[in-house]
């Protein structure tokens, strides 16, 4: 085919979330526990999987057409020159961003970065670590880390900068967080030149309103049920809903249908209402998408 896109999808922790969302954006990607050229069934997509840390150069270079990578290696590490499509409010555990943080044992005499004057600090994250102090006026040697970050202070180095969703590598490693450098979503990034592009805008605007539809569901789900005529006002008004309710007649008379789409957490206490306030039929089901 003469459309082709070529997309990467970050390799690692990222890796299981991404194939996730694009699951339910509608993109079934078949991976085996080696590859890094998955398959997928849209024919017009070439995916690649490759680090998160290195898509932000790849889509610059314009290697790959677009990929989904975090706003810290795509655009803050290497400070490439991206089309930013949309910001993807996941994460490797949970739905809130990633934090790049600037830590020291928990008995450092260290309280602030200008305490770092002269000090080492280890880290991945070179390029946005060596901005922020000299943004903050502070020279300290800034060092390169393979991995196991955490272990390096106090004998190695004086402070990290780590990344981190929940802290709990922090804590466990009695560290403690001096200052936060940047927060961080996954984008979903293009390359400009590819994006100008007729067919490849076409199809990455496409993408980006089901990964985006995808997200907009997370965590919510659709209700139906049955309700007598006389109980809809009282149901309607414990109905939460995004949207006002769809409320059909059925064909049984003094009778209504009632369709809602609501957060998944509200649901395990309102069923039990609803049956109290006379619903019947009712019916929970999963969302993939949501389009606004």
């Amino acid at each position: 085919m003469s459309n082709r896109l070529k997309i990467a999808l970050p390799k690692g922790s990222l890796q299981e979330p991404t194939l996730d969302l694009m699951r339910k954006a509608g993109f079934n990607v078949y991976m085996t526990s080696r590859g890094y050229r998955p398959s997928s069934d849209d024919s017009e997509l070439d995916i690649f999987v490759i680090r998160a840390q290195e898509i932000g150069r790849y889509i610059d270079q314009g290697f790959v057409d677009c990929g989904i990578t975090g706003y810290d290696w795509g655009v803050c590490e290497y400070g490439t020159d991206l089309e930013d499509l949309a910001m993807l409010s996941f994460s490797k555990v949970t739905a809130r961003p990633t934090k790049w943080v600037l830590c020291v044992p928990e008995d450092s005499p260290i309280q602030s970065v200008q305490d770092l004057e002269g000090k080492t600090i280890a880290t991945e994250g070179i390029g946005m670590t060596k901005a922020y102090l000299k943004k903050n006026g502070v020279n300290a040697n800034v060092e390169f880390s393979w991995g196991a970050t955490e272990v390096k202070v106090p004998e190695l180095v004086d402070a990290i900068v780590d990344i981190t969703e929940t802290g709990s590598s922090i804590r466990a490693n009695n560290l403690r967080i001096v200052d936060t450098l940047l927060e961080s979503y996954p984008h979903f990034y293009a390359n400009k030149e590819s994006y100008e592009d007729d067919w490849k805008r076409q199809k990455m605007d496409k993408m980006n309103l089901l990964l985006k539809g995808a997200l907009q569901a997370r965590d919510q789900v659709g209700l139906k049920m049955n309700i007598p005529v006389d109980k809809q006002a009282l149901v309607v008004a414990e109905l939460d809903s995004l949207r006002k309710p769809t409320v059909s007649r059925l064909s049984e008379e003094g009778w209504v249908a009632i369709e809602v789409i609501i957060s998944e957490a509200k649901v395990r206490e309102l069923i039990p209402t609803l049956k109290e306030l006379g619903a019947e039929g009712i019916i929970e089901y999963p969302l993939n998408k949501i389009i606004y």
